[in-house]
Formats: structure tokens, sequence, C-alpha cells
């Protein structure tokens, strides 16, 4: 017999940052238990509820009792169980009595090797566990393994004894169908009542059937429990009512997220604030509005921030004017908070903050900020001279960069760091490339966001992402595993991003080092062992902004050996789209494995051929066969174009120019030993293959495509 299964566990207020998270995770293990028991049919559905008050889940299709199933007991080592004559012997026979088996079932008896023993196995038919005895030992396991941020301890009423669950549990519901599936968890024994809203609904609300809980609790219980439901339903009212106002929400995905889940019944009402406050920087206001107050801020179509705000209730009332008054009066002194600490902050210019960061301590290894303020700034400025930008500013901006966390505004508010500052700046009359850079320095702050816009900004991100780079690395505190404090896989992404994408003509290996040479001498450690290997901190920071490339180009759409062939040749970020559209347009054409496998054979030939690369030519008087004479002809005639179209940065013709050695290739292969006797002859040859290698490889490594 099959029904649905509803189990519903209810608390007190759990974390709302953690609700949606606990409510799938509730829902998730217990259906993989339950089905690990056998207890669920094929076809069985999950519903999930959430509510700050509740996590629950329903399955469609539950076994009031698992299948009987067959299995294979084990039992002995065959030479434990059976004597010479294959007869049963007596440690064979005590074992079958104590699984209520006699002498009768070594007929039955299978034998297997476990990969050491040959082992003896009796098949039985095991007893389908009931839904009572599989749900309790399912919920114990559910409630062990959900990802609690803190666990709370707690006493049972009238009683001693001490519970440990995220939020102290005060009721739990287990229905199948329509009867009650007797199980007992955190000290509470299960039942068919639930509870509704707090002050809108039933408080106890007794549930006839397991398929009756939604509309129970929405009816007489004024709960939307489905998490998605109630996001559904509170972003619908949102748009609604910004739209009735002619303003837009902006970004407020997450502040959803955390709002469903701090509201059962939710009503969205429109609140405001005094004009006045909009003479502060509108992201303090819109910070401190969602941070602090939950708030969705208003703006216009120009995506100005407006006096109007909306709030999420979760009261229902014929007249919101109080809970409307009651916000208004919540918001006021935040918003007050907010003004008196960007006026204060107005009078002190930022350029006279700077001397105080010697103070704030960046790192016990690395010094303070000022140290760390002084390196961005003579970086920054190398930086501009490479690219043509005015390295005055860029050197500016870097000075100015971190003088805003000395500001009451982000001493409060941490998130407005450089925000705060472009702010300052102007304020002080600063360049506005000067204050623009010092509020972009920090981008890309995550996966997908924006980068700094002008060249100016760019070269004071950089200087502050390759000296935390650098620094980090250079004490040895390389990221492992998961850890990475310092966010260096963020910072390593953001270089590649900012030269790939702002097509910067700089290479990050070289960038590396202009970074280390600004520290200090004996502020790094110039190797450490690392897997008993000693390696210079620049390089191994090289290594990890490497890997980083490789995982910013995979997310591009390019597959694994388009990558490694064009990044072998370790060319500058700004080429690397180019390249890998160059690689990919040589992999359709009919000639490019052959010529990828050549390209392999010629560099292992060359490898250990033992003559210098690079430099070696030739000597066309020297060859014998025609089909070494068309291949140095052609190998030459082609070198002159292709170095042209590379030096254009024409990779794509570049590389598909070189298609045609496929046949000479070919022929040489055919026709012609390398390896003679003749040392002249061979060594000639040699380099007549280091001269075909190195022309087919000006673009990507070609043997690398070799799949």
């Amino acid at each position: 017999m099959s029904a649905p299964l509803l189990i519903e566990l209810l608390t007190e207020e759990l974390p709302p940052k953690a609700l949606q998270r606990l409510g799938i995770a509730f829902a998730t293990v217990l259906r993989d238990e339950l089905a690990a028991s056998g207890l669920l049919e094929a076809d069985c559905a999950m519903d999930v509820f959430a509510t700050p008050r509740r996590l629950a889940t329903r399955l469609s299709n539950v076994r009031t009792k698992a299948p009987d199933r067959q299995i294979e007991e084990r039992l002995l080592p065959e030479k434990v169980g059976l004597d010479a004559a294959g007869k049963p012997t007596a440690a064979l026979l005590k074992k079958l009595a104590a699984l209520g088996r006699d002498e009768s079932a070594v007929a039955s008896i299978k034998k297997a090797s476990d990969g050491k023993l040959v082992m003896l196995f009796l098949p039985q038919l095991a007893a389908g566990q009931t839904l009572q005895a599989g749900l309790a030992s399912a919920l114990e396991k559910t409630i062990a393994q959900l990802p609690i941020p803190k666990v709370m301890s707690y006493q049972l009423p009238n009683s001693t004894e001490t519970v440990k669950f995220v939020r102290p549990a005060h009721g739990l519901v287990a229905l199948h169908g329509s009867e009650v599936v007797t199980v007992t968890a955190l000290g509470l024994t299960a039942g068919r009542i639930t509870h509704g809203h707090r002050f809108l609904g039933a408080r106890d609300i007794e549930l006839k059937t397991a398929g009756d809980y939604e509309s129970r609790l929405k009816d007489d219980g004024k709960v939307v429990a489905s998490f998605d439901a109630r996001r559904a339903d509170i972003d619908a009212q949102l748009k609604a009512k910004a739209a009735e106002l002619s303003c837009t929400l902006g970004e407020y995905e997450t502040l959803l997220d955390e709002v469903t889940a701090l509201v059962e019944w939710p009503v969205v009402y429109v609140a405001g604030f005094e004009k006045e406050f909009l003479s502060v920087p509108q992201e303090c206001l819109i910070l401190t509005m969602r941070t602090n107050q939950k708030y969705f801020p208003l703006f216009d179509k120009s995506g100005k921030l407006t006096e109007k705000f909306l709030v999420v209730s979760n009261m229902a009332v014929a007249d919101p004017v109080n809970i409307i008054e009651g916000n208004k009066r919540v918001v006021r002194p935040r918003l007050a908070d907010a003004r008196f600490f960007y006026e204060q902050d107005r009078k002190t210019r930022l350029e006279t903050r700077v001397p105080g960061l010697g103070k704030v301590v960046y790192h016990n290894k690395l010094g303070t900020q000022l140290e760390r303020v002084q390196r961005m700034q003579l970086l920054a400025g190398k930086i501009a001279r490479s690219i043509g930008a005015d390295p005055l500013l860029a050197e500016r901006a870097a000075w100015l960069a971190k003088a805003d966390l000395l500001t009451g505004m982000v001493g409060e508010f941490p998130e407005l760091q450089g925000i705060m500052g472009r702010y300052y700046a102007l304020h002080d009359n600063e360049p506005p490339q000067v204050a623009d850079a010092i509020a972009e320095h920090y981008l890309p702050r995550f996966a997908g966001d924006r980068l700094p816009e002008s060249p100016v900004a760019c070269c004071v991100a950089l200087a502050d992402k390759l000296d935390t780079l650098i620094g980090i690395f250079g004490v040895g505190m390389i990221p492992t595993g998961d850890k990475d404090p310092f966010a260096l896989r963020r910072h390593a992404l953001g270089v590649i991003r900012i030269l790939a994408e702002r097509k910067l003509p700089l290479d990050f290996a070289h960038l590396l080092t202009l970074a280390h040479e600004t520290f200090a001498k004996g502020v790094l450690i110039e190797s450490h062992d690392r897997k008993g290997v000693a390696v210079a901190n620049a390089l191994e920071a090289g290594g990890f902004v490497a890997e980083r490339a490789k995982s910013y180009l995979r997310e591009l759409g390019y597959g694994v050996l388009e990558i490694e062939s064009v990044l072998d040749l370790s060319p500058k970020p700004l080429e690397y789209v180019n390249r890998l559209e160059a690689a990919r347009q040589f992999l359709a054409l009919p000639e490019a494995a052959g010529l990828a496998e050549a390209d392999k054979r010629i560099r292992n030939i060359v490898s250990k051929s033992g003559v210098a690369a690079t430099a070696v030519k030739a000597d066309a008087a020297r060859l014998v066969e025609n089909e070494e004479k068309q291949l140095l002809s052609l190998t030459r005639t082609l070198r002159t174009q292709v170095d042209t179209l590379v030096a254009q940065a024409k990779f794509s013709e570049a590389l598909l120019l070189t298609a045609q050695l496929h046949q000479p290739v070919t022929q040489f292969f055919d026709k012609v030993m390398v390896n003679v006797e003749d040392p002249a002859l061979r060594n000639n040859r040699f380099a007549l293959l280091h001269e075909v290698g190195n022309l087919t490889n000006q673009v990507v490594n070609i043997s690398k495509l070799a799949a």
C-alpha cells in the first residue's frame, strides 16, 4: 500500500539566511534515506516546504512496508566452513543456527571470492522494513546531516533532557495518507497538529490527510508553506508596487531570498523617508535600507534613488498606516547616521588620512596599509607607463586608494570602501579619473562583475591585485583546497580578465616581476618548499595565475586541447581569444590532425637531437633529397608571410597558412631518413626540422592539438 507521506518539524524562528538550504536538505536527505530502505515507489515526487518556523516535505508515493528482498548472508571462509570432504564444519553449523537455519541450508550455500579468500554465502529472503522503523531511522539521520550554521542546546519542557538543534523544536507531524506514523525526534512524538500564523491564523490545525497540508495552512493558518511559492508571491507584489509608482527595484534578488525566509504571509507596503536624506550618496542609503532594515529601495527610470521604499510585512491588515509609519520611524535614525558620517568625513581631506594608514596593519609579515599603498603607487606608475596611461594620475589614485578605510562611513559599512573614496575625492577636487580609479580598483569583486573602465583605473586595480598575489605568496600562504582567506583566486582571475578584456598589451609574468620588485628586501621569502621543491614565489604566483587563466577560458567555452595549445606559448592575455579562435578554425581543416601529429613527431626528434633550437638554420646546399629541399623552400617562404601576419595579430590567417606544410612534411617523413650515419647530413636535417617546428608553432603549439 502506498500513500503520500508528510513530515513537518515545527520550530522557533529559523536563521533566515540558511532557511532555503535547510529546507532543501531536510527534504532531500529524508527522501534519499527512505529510498535506500526501499520505502519509496519509483515515481515518488517530492514537495519542499520551509517557513520561518517549519521545515517540511511531502513524498507522493510511500509504501507502508518495503518489499522483501533477496540477500546473500556472508558466512565463513570456505576452508573454515567446509572440511576436506566438503562437509559442513561445526563452525558453519553454529553460524547457521545463529541465523535460524539448520543443516538443510548447506545445499543452498554459494561460494565466491572476495579477492583474498573464497567465502561462503547463504541466500536469504530479508523482510522489508516497515515505514515506522524506516522513518524513525531516516529522521534521525536527516536531522544529523542538516547544514546547520550554529547548533543550539536547549532543555525539553518538564524534563532534564538536553537537545541540540538549530532552534528549539516544538512540534512534529508525520502523516502517511490519513494515518499518523508514530515516530519520535528531538524529544517530540509525531501527531497530526500543525500551527498557523502567530497572529493571523489558527494556532492548532488538525490535518486529516497529508494532501491537506498546503491548503489548510493557507486557508486556516494564513501561511504560505512553500518557500518558492512565497518568494514568487513577494516578487510579484514588489514588481506590481514598483510599477504603480513608475519605479524600478534595482538588484534585489539576494534580499528577496532573505525576506522570503522572514515571513509566512507576505504583504508589501509602500513607505518613504524625507527627501533631504537624498543629499547623502545613494549607495549609503541603499546599503543601510537593504542590510539593516530589509527594505527594498525604489529607483527612478534613470537609476537614481527615490525617497520611496517597499516593506515586506508578515501582517495583512485593513489599514496599514501604523505599519508604514512604524517603518518610517525605524529607518529615519539609520539614514541620519549615514548623513552624519558623510558630513563628518568630508571635513577631512583624503590625502591627510593617508599617513594614518601607517597604524593599520595589512599583514603581520607584509607591514601596514601605508607600506602597501607605497608599493601600489610605484607599481601603478610603472604599469601606466607601459600602456600609455597617465602615470601621475595612476600614482595619485593608488596613493589615495585605501584612505577611505579610515573614514567613519567605511568603518560603519565596510562594503562601501572605494565607493566612498570616490565621493570624498571628488569633494576634495581630485581629478575625476583619480576619483573613479579609487572606486574601481577593487573591481572585479566577484565572478562576472564589471571591470575598471579607464586605463588609470585598470593600472591601480592591477597594482592592488598583483601586490596581494606576490605578497601573500611571498610569505608562503598558498591557497589549499577550499581555503583562500585572501581571495587570491579572485585576484588572479581579476588580473586575467583586466588584461584580456581591456586589451592591455601586458604580459602577466612581467607584471609579477614588477610587483616583486616593489617589496623591500627581506620582506618576502625568496623561495619556499612546497612538496619538497624550492620555488621562487613570483614563479609560484605565475603558475597560480596561469591555472586561473585555464578556468577563465574554459568558462568562455574553449576546449582543453585548444587552451593548452595557446597557453603553452605564454602569449599576452589580450591575444588569448584570437589565438584560440585560430586554433578552433585550424582544427576544422582536414590537414589539422595529420600536421598536429607530425609536429608532435618533430618535437620528439628535435628534443633528442642535442642541436641548439631556435637559432639553428638548415644549410640548403647540404640537402640531398627532393622532399627535404621542397620542405625547406616552402618553410622559408611561409615563414616570411606568417611572421608578418603574427605581427599584425592575424592569428587565424597565419595558422591556416601553415596548413600548407601538411603534405610536404608527410612526404618528408615517408621518403627521408633523419637519423642517418653521416653526422653533418643528420644535423642538417635536425636543423630543417627545427625551422619547420618554429614555423608551425608561431600561433599555438600545434602538437598539443593532437588528440
